[in-house]
């Protein structure tokens, strides 16, 4: 695998916004920076370019403006453009298959709506195999929320019944990179029969409470040998895992979660925890593949 950073751009705001949080994140990495157009993402496109040249020009256009700033802002980086072909999401997940992660925009939508992940950012998701990180843009500047917001915790949401060791392995790493503390969510609900009969035994809680903690404990305790020096906040709280997560990433520099790999062109291939941490969380989101 290569060490660098792809982010995909089509001259929008969001995609600006997640050109200058890649561009951070490859400094902080020591790796370099990928621009990447896919010729046939245009969605929506901001300017009304009709043939197949005018495309061409604009999209090299937006490709040497998003690498002029990135070497302005970071004149260390190494800053790669190129466009692609092919649908997009299928190009985008090409382009990043030996980066160490594919970065891309959503829009806001407002407070309560959330975000907007528009079908090629969703659809990359579902494709790539490699980590792909969803930025914010609050404005139509291009301007992610809050800078790069460098002193937040890293937040990843485990599942201690599931593989996740790559999660845990994204999410320290991540960490040792920004020297930030690292916030680990596991949320969980008691059977529903404790809350018919809970005098049946007052201790039964309690003790779930204290195996489920015991085991998330066994399933840090590897990564937290590897990473000595970092901050580890481990939680095993009784609730929803998505609103435990989104509580704890308020103040996130990112937010990490999994979708398991589907090989099945039919049935779901984001769950509904990571499905509302990618439209509700404000801090930028990794979603992480695995078995």
């Amino acid at each position: 695998m290569a060490n660098r950073v792809t982010v995909g751009l089509d001259g929008s705001p969001e995609s600006t916004a997640a050109a200058r949080w890649a561009a951070h994140e490859a400094e902080l990495r020591g790796a370099s920076l990928d621009l990447v157009h896919a010729e046939e993402w245009l969605e929506d496109p901001p300017l009304p370019v009709t043939t197949t040249e005018e495309r061409r020009q604009w999209a090299d256009a937006v490709l040497r403006d998003t690498a002029n700033e990135a070497r302005r802002v970071h004149p260390s980086l190494k800053v790669d453009t190129r466009r692609v072909a092919g649908l997009p999401s299928l190009a985008l997940t090409r382009a990043a298959e030996d980066s160490d992660m594919l970065v891309l925009g959503s829009r806001a939508l407002g407070s309560v709506a959330g975000f907007l992940v528009g079908s090629t950012s969703a659809s990359t998701v579902i494709e790539a195999l490699r980590p792909v990180v969803l930025v914010r843009s609050m404005d139509r500047a291009g301007n992610p929320p809050d800078g790069t917001r460098d002193q937040g915790p890293i937040v990843v949401g485990v599942d201690i019944h599931q593989p996740s060791d790559k999660l845990l392995a994204f999410a320290f790493e991540e960490a040792s990179h920004r020297h930030s503390p690292l916030v680990i969510i596991h949320g969980w609900s008691p059977p529903p029969i404790l809350s018919y009969a809970p005098a049946l035994d007052p201790g039964v809680q309690q003790e779930m409470a204290h195996g489920i903690t015991t085991t998330l404990d066994e399933t840090i305790s590897p990564w937290h040998e590897k990473y000595p020096a970092l901050q580890v906040d481990s939680r095993a709280t009784i609730g929803q895992p998505a609103i435990q997560i989104l509580d704890a990433a308020s103040t996130a520099a990112l937010v990490v979660v999994g979708r398991r790999i589907r090989h099945s062109a039919f049935g779901t291939h984001i769950g509904p925890i990571t499905h509302a941490v990618m439209h509700h969380a404000v801090a930028p989101v990794a979603v992480i593949a695995h078995e």
